[in-house]
Parts: structure tokens; C-alpha cells; sequence
């Protein structure tokens, strides 16, 4: 699995230095310590909000799910193109759009009123 991880580093380094963090079983990875991104058995899940989620629907892309309390829970994280793998530059665009939806996450959670 670590090899995967510096693999996805390298595909993501169009944006910048990009860090990796194991969490519940899997890794996030960060840019300027925001996580935009989601691994999870193998699977890259990109950070989605309202303004960049109907980009991941419109192509069929599902979201991240995982199980609790016996109940099917989803979070605002969406399976991550195929064709980006195979384009640092459209890997970079799509980097940048959840990393924009986690900051504006983060703005959010310092001011409620913010987006509203």
C-alpha cells in the first residue's frame, strides 16, 4: 500500500507537495494540510461539496460509504476519475477543486454564517 501512496503523491504533485496520513484503515492525503482526498481498499475518493459535486455525479461516480452502527453511511467524498491517473494535469484540476471544497469546509466550520 505504501507504494500506492507515493504513486498518488506523484500523480497529485502538479499541485504542490502532497502528504499522506494512515487513518481508519486507509490514508488521506493533503495539500497544505487539508485533506482533498480519500484512499480506502485501494479506491481514491476526491472531497466533494455543493459546488463541485454534480462534476463527480454527471460522470457516474459514486461516494464514499462505509458502515455504522449496522447502517450505510455516506460522506461528502466522491470515487475519483479514471482518467486522471494517466494525466497529472487533469489530476491536478480535480486536486484543486476538492481541496477548494475542503477549504471552503473548513471556512464554514470557523464561521457558520459563511456560504449561507
Amino acid at each position: 500500500m505504501d507504494d500506492y501512496i507515493e504513486y498518488l503523491q506523484d500523480v497529485f504533485s502538479g499541485m504542490g507537495a502532497i502528504s499522506a496520513k494512515r487513518m481508519f484503515g486507509g490514508h488521506g492525503l493533503y495539500f497544505d494540510s487539508l485533506m482533498f482526498a480519500l484512499v480506502a481498499d485501494g479506491v481514491v475518493y476526491l472531497k466533494a461539496d455543493a459546488e463541485n459535486a454534480s462534476q463527480f455525479e454527471a460522470l457516474g461516480l459514486g461516494k464514499f460509504h462505509y458502515e455504522k452502527g449496522g447502517k450505510l453511511m455516506a460522506i461528502s467524498y466522491y470515487q475519483a476519475p479514471d482518467d486522471l491517473f494517466d494525466d497529472q494535469e487533469l489530476a491536478a484540476q480535480w486536486a484543486r477543486r476538492s481541496w477548494e471544497a475542503a477549504m471552503r469546509g473548513e471556512q464554514k466550520k470557523r464561521n457558520p454564517k459563511y456560504l449561507q
